[in-house]
């Protein structure tokens, strides 16, 4: 491995570091209301919300770090997977330009804005899980070490979000559990440019 891959995959995780620790601390940016548990990231990003910015931010650094590394690894990943995974950097960054209304029900906001961060933060999820899909069905590295992460990054990309939907009390909370596993998979992924491993 050159100087200039170890460089560009120290930026990849760069941008996935700063991006995770963004998201982790917009709550703090947020008025008197907001839950971390009950309340989504996207709540954090809201339409007329001062300190907004910090997690759109967040969106925007996973967004790019994901397109980057969608670039580096698409020989490993195979057409598909790198499509898919690139287009969920597209919506990641779609996301942060379309944020959703606001939890407060009396602030207006841009109804069209909101749907379209609706189908851009849909569309993320539905990215995340086929992309892991078709990377897994390609490798053929059989190390269990690695494909851990690969099941538990399908099955947080499709039980989560129906928890989501049954105990929206705590929806905040079980978001953050997809984004905790899609960073931990991305990481895991960038640092596999650093080490030669089978299959890679």
């Amino acid at each position: 491995m050159t100087n200039e891959q170890a460089y560009t995959a120290a930026g990849v995780l760069a941008c996935l570091v700063t991006s995770a620790l963004a998201l982790a601390f917009a709550p703090v940016l947020m008025p008197a209301g907001y839950s971390w548990i009950s309340h989504t990231t996207s709540e954090s990003a809201a339409q007329g919300i001062n300190g907004a910015w910090l997690a759109r931010l967040g969106f925007l650094l996973f967004g790019l770090g994901v397109i980057w590394l969608a670039a580096l690894k698409r020989r490993a990943w195979g057409r598909w997977g790198t499509v898919l995974h690139i287009s969920f950097g597209i919506f990641m960054i779609a996301a942060a330009v379309f944020s959703v209304r606001p939890w407060d029900s009396n602030l207006p906001y841009d109804p069209i804005e909101d749907l379209l961060h609706s189908v851009a933060a849909t569309a993320v999820g539905f990215s995340f899980a086929f992309g892991v899909v078709a990377i897994v069905l390609r490798r053929t590295n059989h190390d269990l070490t690695f494909r851990w992460l690969d099941a538990a990054a399908i099955a947080a990309s499709v039980v989560l979000p129906v928890g989501m939907m049954l105990a929206t009390d705590v929806a905040g909370a079980l978001q953050r559990g997809i984004f905790l596993v899609a960073y931990a998979w991305y990481a895991r992924e960038t640092l596999l440019l650093t080490r030669r491993v089978a299959g890679e």
